[in-house]
């Protein structure tokens, strides 16, 4: 199976920090540069760097001077933008990641696979057209307990030739693809474009990700956030690959 990225908003965390920043008119507080929340016995500080160009360099963990004082970074964020949708993510408010989207293909599915990811209905879809498009060599996708299983997978694999045969019998006679798709069976591979806002696909990776999921759009929800954790770390900070389980969870920060 194959997930690609055709396209997401250009610099989405600081066109969502943009729009999120409207609400309570605190344009000025943007930055480019590092923001630290520090320690200091019972006290906590934000420093920023452009306040303070000394901090610069800090990491996490390491502690500084500020006017003869000793101070503990605890976090550090790289931009304003960084922190700022943090926050929305941590306080639940969500609508402003709906100014920023991203758009997959996605290759090797089934139709199983697809029926249910079209269900989510604030994404928008195009899809291979069955109507269209001739499957008389369709590639299908047999599941993993069918295939481990000898008697199974005779079964499965006699069952799909003879689909493929009644399919192109039907052809011959004159009938149009529209109406020879009826005996596709839902394992026929299919191939899909989908696009949603990131609070979209918060919603779909969380779903589709978690342990009760089908695998087959488990293992697609998973290759999309791991795409997405690239492109955009802090909108998806808190959505989290389990590499053992092969599921997504969500912590609790």
């Amino acid at each position: 199976m194959l997930v690609e990225l055709i396209s997401i908003t250009p610099d989405a965390e600081k066109v969502i920090e943009s729009a999120g920043r409207t609400a309570y008119l605190s344009f000025d507080r943007k930055t480019d540069l590092p923001i630290l929340r520090a320690e200091k016995e019972d006290n906590t500080k934000i420093f920023r760097v452009e306040d303070h160009p000394e901090l610069l360099q800090v990491k996490k963990g390491e502690e500084f001077i500020i006017n003869g004082d000793s101070w503990k970074a605890k976090e550090v964020w790289k931009n304003s933008a960084e922190k700022f949708v943090k926050m929305l993510v941590k306080s639940g408010h969500l609508s402003v990641l709906e100014h920023a989207s991203a758009t997959f293909r996605i290759k090797g599915g089934s139709r199983a696979f697809t029926h249910q990811l079209v269900r989510h209905r604030m994404a928008s879809f195009t899809q291979q057209s069955q109507r269209y498009v001739n499957e008389k060599t369709f590639r299908y996708i047999e599941p993993h307990s069918i295939e481990e299983n000898p008697k199974a997978h005779k079964i499965f694999v006699d069952f799909m030739e003879k689909a493929r045969e009644v399919y192109s019998e039907l052809q011959k006679i004159g009938i149009r693809n529209e109406d020879a798709r009826f005996v596709l069976p839902n394992s026929v591979e299919s191939e899909i474009v989908i696009t949603a806002n990131f609070r979209e696909w918060r919603h779909i990776l969380e779903t589709r990700g978690a342990a009760k999921a089908q695998w087959e759009i488990r293992k697609v929800a998973i290759a999309i956030l791991d795409i997405l954790k690239e492109k955009a770390p802090s909108v998806f900070y808190d959505l989290v690959i389990n590499e053992d389980r092969k599921i997504i969870q969500r912590i609790k920060s």
